[in-house]
């Protein structure tokens, strides 16, 4: 299929397009209702929508039956090594996206040095995005990296509180920071967000970040406040019986420096705080009275991160995805390794160590609660590097099509597609892009909303779903039929300056 035409404005002119998806059933990201349509490609961008019959292409196909929508938008992902490691990103694209969020919950592979940290061991949970030599010690550089080695889909990147401090700190991490530290951290974050990272992320609830102060935060915050389209987006500090403590304090801390808050993978962990999200939810409306707040979701019970005994005691059950010392380990329940090995809970943990895990700790209620929410975005939070990872990395946007939509409607298919498109790229500044629109990036989704579902399955958790038919990104088929199509069309998309 064709890329970039050189004259593109002629030939859209002359109504001539390289691609048009006839007929489909345009779900165009706004929110509105569907409608029967063509859309025409033309280069990287759409170039009609609508009645296209006079219109002729190099390539035309016919899309009845199937929804066209724009490219889902995965707002919290860890992507950012994967995305030159394995640049097919065949895990996402294979679901209909096309854009993904990375540099979340206070870990990102650039900006870091990694200076007076343990090079042997990195601490938890920086070690789930590499070794001490897979880091970019600038986002210039790992932008660089990306342009050198595109990846198929488009990658948006933040700066990780944890990064800035590790770096500043050193081994010396697990206390608040001085004001000199301060000021060096927010030195290098300056230098990121002028070189295109999207704003600050924080993992608070993480060893890394667990002993920074609220104004820690704020004073690092500050130095975002101010930059043209910016965001603080926070991994709050507790998600489980200090939830409201801890959503609070990510309000204070946009109030602070005057930043747009999202709050990620919202939930409400562990049996004692089942039915919560009422609560939760309710004080996301009050503090949305005042300041910008969002929230995103992935859409199953059970969490996925490095292996924590304070996580393992909100979690009725836990399944170990990855174990340094014992990899035999990934894929099997914690409780039978500790039956096995005939000893306490605890000690397992330390001998699995370093390791990541799977945590059944949320309520079908909560998460469908949270999930149609109208502030609710979408977002896998899945880890690409682990042995065996949550299905939340393969199947998290046609479960909410087939689950949340069509099975259980507790979204109707206009509100989903809206969740994962248009008010992902209006929360987070994705220039021309989110919507079916003439003059957007084509970043596209074709599939059968009838079939569409997930099979990936925390037994088997990397299997692609069914009925995606077809993705294109910046225009370009990544996905086809069943099969990543080699393509590499993505683009690193740096904060934008426009405004809002």
């Amino acid at each position: 299929m064709a890329a970039d035409t050189g004259d593109t404005a002629g030939r859209e002119a002359r109504g001539r397009a390289h691609l048009i998806l006839r007929g489909g059933l345009v779900i165009d990201g706004t929110g509105g209702p569907a409608r029967r349509a063509d859309v025409a490609v033309e280069g990287a961008r759409i170039a009609a929508v609508g009645d296209l019959a006079g219109w002729r292409a190099d390539q035309e196909l016919d899309a009845a039956g199937f929804a066209v929508a724009p490219g889902f938008i995965d707002v919290h992902t860890h992507d950012d090594r994967a995305a030159l490691a394995s640049p097919d990103m065949a895990f996402k694209v294979s679901q209909g996206v096309t854009t993904v969020i990375a540099g979340n919950c206070g870990i990102s592979l650039a900006p870091f040095r990694p200076g007076g940290a343990d090079p042997g061991a990195l601490p938890e949970p920086i070690e789930l995005l590499g070794g001490p030599d897979d880091f970019f010690p600038t986002v210039a550089d790992y932008r660089a990296a990306l342009e050198r080695s595109p990846p198929a889909l488009n990658l948006a990147l933040f700066t990780g509180h944890g990064m800035l401090r590790v770096e500043a700190l050193g081994r010396d991490f697990r206390r608040s920071a001085e004001p000199a530290e301060i000021a060096a951290m927010g030195a290098r974050l300056r230098e990121a967000l002028a070189q295109g990272s999207l704003g600050l992320s924080s993992g608070l609830d993480y060893p890394t970040s667990s002993a920074a102060s609220t104004e820690e935060v704020v004073a690092l915050a500050r130095h975002v406040s101010g930059v043209a389209n910016a965001l603080y987006v926070s991994h709050i500090r507790d998600e489980a019986d200090e939830v409201l403590d801890a959503l609070d304090e990510a309000f204070a801390i946009g109030r602070g420096a005057d930043l747009p808050v999202v709050i990620s993978h919202h939930k409400c962990a562990g049996p004692k705080n089942h039915g919560r999200s009422r609560e939760t939810l309710a004080a996301i409306d009050a503090a949305a009275r005042d300041q910008r707040v969002g929230l995103d979701v992935y859409p199953y019970t059970a969490s996925s991160t490095v292996l924590l005994a304070a996580h393992v005691a909100e979690a009725s059950d836990v399944l170990i995805g990855q174990s340094e010392p014992h990899p035999e380990a990934a894929g099997r329940w914690l409780k039978d390794l500790v039956a096995e090995w005939g000893c306490g809970e605890a000690e397992a943990i330390e001998r699995l160590k370093p390791a990541g895990a799977i945590y059944f700790q949320m309520a079908d209620e909560d998460l469908e609660r949270i999930l149609a929410y109208p502030r609710t975005m979408v977002g896998s939070d899945g880890l690409p590097g682990m042995a065996h990872p949550h299905p939340r990395l393969w199947g998290t946007f046609p479960r909410v099509l087939a689950r949340y939509v069509r099975d259980k409607q507790v979204l109707d298919l206009e509100q989903a597609v809206h969740r994962m498109t248009g008010l992902a790229a209006e929360t987070y500044r994705l220039t021309d892009r989110g919507l079916v629109r003439p003059g957007q990036f084509a970043d596209l989704t074709l599939f059968d909303p009838a079939t569409v579902r997930d099979r990936a399955s925390y037994e088997d958790p990397e299997r692609p779903a069914d009925g995606i038919r077809l993705v294109l990104v910046n225009g370009a088929p990544v996905w086809d039929a069943g099969a990543a199509t080699g393509a590499r069309p993505g683009r690193f998309l740096a904060r934008s300056d426009r405004a809002a």
